[in-house]
């Protein structure tokens, strides 16, 4: 049986865009990357639209995986075209999908438009998807080269996408698989950029799933990097016996992510490793601490009440009553005060960023306040991890972004971005 053993998403908005309208899934067993299109931020909106279609899973039941997935992406293309109707700034929106889940002993891969799935097998790179896009439909028609289909005007042109029709053919396909085989889901902003056998270099030199997706967008964007980059990697393994039931995430929040964000980064502020915990672990973890508590002198009290019928216990339960009754109201003025804390740091954590150091020294932004609370409980996630080493920051400027400073999420954003473009490189 095969499993997931590494994977790593990452989305970057590349050195031409203003915004990034790509978007990406990644929790095993599945996988999924959009690259949404459409003025008014409206690609932003449909690309999240098809990775939200997945965060279910794939449905159980007599359908094949390809059935599954291709189920799922005709549901997403239903309920972009009903909004796009519905809303005249978004009339037009589409965003291309390809999809990809794991297998017992294979992969099956369904996709619609331009976004492509690969596979490296024994150093060797081999394409599984076809484009539908004008210069593919030429090359398969004899009128264009593969070298004239990489420089044409028109190469941007997809003939099939999400949204702008109420119904779209889906193209599937299952691939064996193997231990040792990686899976590349990107989206155009990185095939346009770099060549096949770029891509293939970069990944097997790379130690890890995460160290390749860098790689990858930083060759995209040492290359112009005019579109949005998007890439999921994923290794297999084999495993057999009892590890069998762990092939796949158990569920999560880290699923469909913003655009600027990378599911697998759980970076380090100022170098220290953290746990990027969500709001939602901060409470449930502060909630655990309480119910413990609780639960401690709940069984205190139950030691050392009287017993029925014992000295000092009356008709009414005197003394074990009153002293129910205290735990109750203890329970109560701890709650009274857990609970504002638990707002604040809920309302901090979704409005404000600060800057500091990400996995292997990357610059990078984090969302929330720079802050633990005990038993190593982060009040902060990572948002957005950089292209620029922190090593290669002056170190006055570096001083400057590590001060922790709470920021907006457009200034932080905006300063990282300038950071990136080399308008902050001096002190």
């Amino acid at each position: 049986m095969l499993r997931v053993a590494d994977k790593h998403a990452l989305s970057d908005t590349g050195r031409q865009r203003r915004a990034n309208e790509d978007a990406c899934f990644a929790r095993a067993p599945l996988f999924v990357v959009a690259d949404g299109m459409g003025g008014a931020q409206a690609g932003e909106v449909a690309s999240r639209l098809a990775v939200e279609s997945f965060e279910p899973g794939l449905d159980d039941g007599d359908k094949s995986a390809e059935a599954a997935l291709s189920a799922r992406i005709r549901l997403a293309n239903e309920r972009i075209h009903d909004l796009a109707q519905s809303d005249r700034a978004r009339q037009g929106m589409g965003t291309t999908i390809t999809a990809a889940v794991v297998g017992e002993h294979d992969v099956a891969v369904a996709h619609v438009g331009d976004s492509r799935a690969y596979r490296l097998r024994d150093g060797a790179l081999e394409r599984l998807t076809d484009d539908h896009s004008l210069v593919e439909e030429l090359q398969r028609q004899g009128k264009l080269t593969a070298q004239e289909a990489t420089h044409h005007p028109q190469r941007s042109i997809i003939t099939r996408a999400l949204g702008p029709e109420p119904s779209v053919e889906v193209d599937s396909a299952t691939w064996p698989a193997e231990p040792g085989d990686v899976f590349l889901l990107c989206s155009d902003g990185l095939t346009s950029m770099i060549e096949d056998h770029q891509v293939a270099a970069v990944v097997r030199e790379a130690p890890s799933m995460e160290q390749a997706a860098r790689s990858l967008v930083a060759a995209a964007n040492e290359a112009g990097g005019r579109d949005n980059i998007t890439v999921v990697l994923f290794r297999l393994e084999e495993v057999t016996g009892a590890a069998a039931g762990a092939a796949a995430d158990p569920p999560t929040a880290e699923h469909a992510l913003p655009p600027e964000a990378a599911p697998e980064d759980q970076p380090t502020r100022a170098g220290r490793p953290g746990d990027g915990l969500t709001t939602s672990r901060v409470r449930t973890a502060m909630a655990e601490q309480e119910e413990e508590r609780a639960r401690r002198e709940a069984a205190e009290a139950r030691r050392i009440a009287p017993r029925p019928g014992g000295e000092g216990s009356d008709q009414e339960g005197g003394p074990r009553r009153s002293r129910l009754r205290r735990v109750l109201i203890a329970l109560g003025v701890t709650a009274a005060i857990v609970l504002p804390v638990g707002i604040a740091a809920w309302l901090a954590i979704g409005s404000v960023y600060f800057i500091g150091s990400g996995p292997q020294g990357f610059v990078a932004v984090y969302r929330g306040l720079p802050y633990e609370l005990p038993l190593g409980v982060d009040l902060y996630t990572s948002a957005y991890v950089s292209g620029v080493p922190l090593g290669g920051v002056e170190e006055q400027r570096r001083e400057q972004l590590l001060d922790h400073t709470l920021r907006s999420r457009e200034d932080a954003a905006d300063l990282v971005r300038r950071l990136e473009i080399g308008e902050l490189a001096g002190s």
